[in-house]
């Protein structure tokens, strides 16, 4: 049965390749060939086509493909009140040896003013016919790589604090995109997915933080940041364990946090990540309550080759075991360029797969 409110039986998580004319103007803007508003014209031009493509293969929710960032989570957070950039160790550090330079200090305390991201969620809106999806990182985003250590000496002496002010910056954001015309917001909220991995449990142990604890923590600044939430706003959430230029950091399946996940948070929809066995079984899909959506991360935007449609099938047969199938859709396991310089296949390898998705979702769910 064919859903008339996101997520959508064939969706997709949220960003695209960058297009060879993005990155080259990119990179003339570092080098200062080009002024900020020349880079801003192409991305314009860029996002208008990704746009246009979505649209053609048949997708019912558009991003602008994150065109405009190079971090997916770094490029939202550094723009709230307290938070700044530096380069530095992030601790992001990938199967083989891949490391991200830079990273969060909270200098001051947090909160929500004006952000960048509200103008480029304006744009995507006045160019496209289908449902704007707009995505953010999840607020926990900004505790769980740094800690306690990324904090300036005296900013939060009470931990509380700092939470309870990121929710409440949260909960600002969440309605100034929703002031903003947005009906569709995603929180990619990688860090739950973490918790499932026993050494990422043991990294935060050793850095002064209660992994058994941690996940609620984390749940209670969701729910404040939903609090209030309009009826007509759907709210999903994102789970991957890494995605950098097709490289991963954890592993482990969702059942140490799938009752939290799915019955603590007010949350319509989860895409999450199934596209290897490093996810695990579907038997976590047994807490799905009635009313929320999971949207299957079937295939991968790891590779660039193309899923045989009759083992997509299978799967989400077997997912409808735990869950009914019409609280089930379909997806890629993660974006195809969480950071700039994209996963490792085409753009045709690209296309071909979300092409893939819409016809799969078509013949599962007419």
């Amino acid at each position: 049965m064919e859903r008339t409110r996101p997520p959508f039986r064939a969706d997709m998580v949220g960003s695209l390749l960058r297009t060879q004319a993005l990155k080259e103007a990119r990179e003339r803007h570092r080098r200062g060939e080009i002024d900020a508003a020349a880079l801003k014209a192409v991305e314009d031009q860029e996002i208008r086509k990704v746009i246009r493509k979505q649209e053609e293969i048949g997708l019912k929710a558009v991003t602008d493909g994150e065109f405009r960032r190079t971090y997916w989570h770094f490029d939202f957070l550094e723009h709230l009140d307290g938070v700044t950039a530096v380069e530095a160790d992030s601790g992001m550090n990938f199967k083989g040896g891949v490391g991200i330079t830079k990273a969060l200090r909270i200098t001051g305390r947090i909160g929500f003013s004006d952000h960048p991201m509200i103008e480029h969620f304006r744009f995507l809106k006045e160019n496209t016919t289908r449902t704007p999806k707009m995505t953010i990182p999840g607020p926990s985003m900004l505790h769980y790589r740094g800690g306690r250590k990324m904090m300036n000496v005296g900013v939060y002496p009470d931990m509380d604090a700092f939470y309870a002010d990121l929710g409440a910056a949260y909960n600002k954001a969440v309605h100034a995109f929703y002031d903003a015309g947005c009906r569709y917001l995603q929180l990619d909220d990688i860090s739950f997915a973490y918790l499932c991995d026993p050494e990422q449990r043991e990294m935060l142990r050793q850095r002064g933080d209660d992994p058994e604890k941690q996940p609620e923590i984390y749940a209670s600044m969701v729910r404040e940041a939903l609090r209030d939430k309009p009826s007509d706003l759907t709210i999903t959430m994102h789970l991957c364990r890494g995605n950098f230029r097709s490289t991963f950091i954890a592993s482990g399946g969702y059942e140490p946090i799938a009752e939290l996940l799915f019955n603590t948070m007010p949350v319509d929809g989860y895409f999450m990540e199934w596209d290897t066995e490093r996810a695990g079984g579907f038997e976590p899909l047994r807490f799905l309550p009635k009313g929320k959506t999971v949207v299957l991360g079937l295939v991968t935007s790891k590779t660039g080759k193309l899923e045989k449609k009759d083992d997509i099938k299978r799967r989400i047969e077997e997912a409808a075991r735990y869950a009914d199938l019409d609280q089930l859709a379909l997806s890629p396991q993660c974006g195809f360029a969480s950071t700039e310089e994209g996963n490792i296949l085409a753009e045709e390898e690209q296309w071909a797969k979300l092409r893939l998705i819409v016809e799969v979702a078509q013949e599962v769910w007419g």
